[in-house]
């Protein structure tokens, strides 16, 4: 009784500084230079990462991928979106990153999506864009990007790219997670008609019209004012 009373106390006394600690949380390091990944016939618990490969069956063919070389079938906005996770690249396993590939059509737009578990770095190679982002607080933040321009998307917040020169446009990605996540409002939430879709663009555009402003309130977490 006299040990859990000490206990007690000791933890009276740890309260007040929590404040001072600074917990960050992220993927697990990896406790070993490498992990390529393998994939198991059947597995049966689960592992928060894949499992490796025996170290003797390493090669360098691991640590290379083409799975960015070519873009994707577009969706309804013009846009292809490729994410490459451990699962396509076994090299990731365990480096807590990932990597994408985004090519959108002339006036096409990367509709509003967010990761949950990754924050993203964007690299422009190819055309102009708008990109943008709404923050917890309803605020928007957005730039004109150009190639060799590098914006960042925060972790889980709600962003998009719009392509707003007259050619195709491409960007590379890197995402801080082994397995990002991707989460898009559904096409059922609003109309997808040729015109509905015109008139989205046209409000975000709209919304760029003074870059000097690049934080407002305008823009509600559920970005009626957009979609609506």
């Amino acid at each position: 009784m006299k040990t859990f009373a000490h206990l007690f106390f000791m933890l009276l006394l740890f309260v007040p500084f929590t404040n001072k600690i600074q917990v960050c949380l992220a993927d697990c390091d990896n406790l070993q230079d490498t992990c390529p990944a393998v994939q198991p016939n059947k597995q049966t618990i689960f592992i928060n990462g894949l499992q490796c490969k025996n170290p003797s069956n390493v090669t360098a063919q691991d640590f290379k991928t083409t799975e960015l070389s070519n873009a994707g079938s577009s969706d309804i906005f013009g846009a292809s979106l490729k994410i490459v996770t451990a699962s396509e690249f076994t090299g990731l396993n365990t480096l807590g990153l990932s990597i994408g590939r985004t090519d959108i059509d002339g006036n096409g737009l990367v509709n509003f999506h967010y990761h949950p578990r990754a924050t993203e770095m964007i690299f422009v190679t190819k055309g102009v864009l708008l990109a943008g982002f709404v923050d917890t607080k309803n605020q928007f933040f957005q730039k004109y990007l150009k190639v060799g321009d590098v914006f960042v998307f925060p972790k889980a917040l709600f962003h998009f790219c719009l392509n707003h020169g007259f050619q195709e446009a491409t960007f590379f990605s890197v995402f801080n997670s082994q397995n990002p996540g991707f989460v898009t409002l559904s096409p059922t939430t609003f109309d997808t008609t040729l015109e509905s879709l015109d008139k989205i663009k046209k409000r975000l555009i709209s919304l760029s019209a003074s870059e000097a402003h690049d934080v407002t309130g305008f823009i509600s977490p559920e970005l009626e004012n957009i979609y609506s």
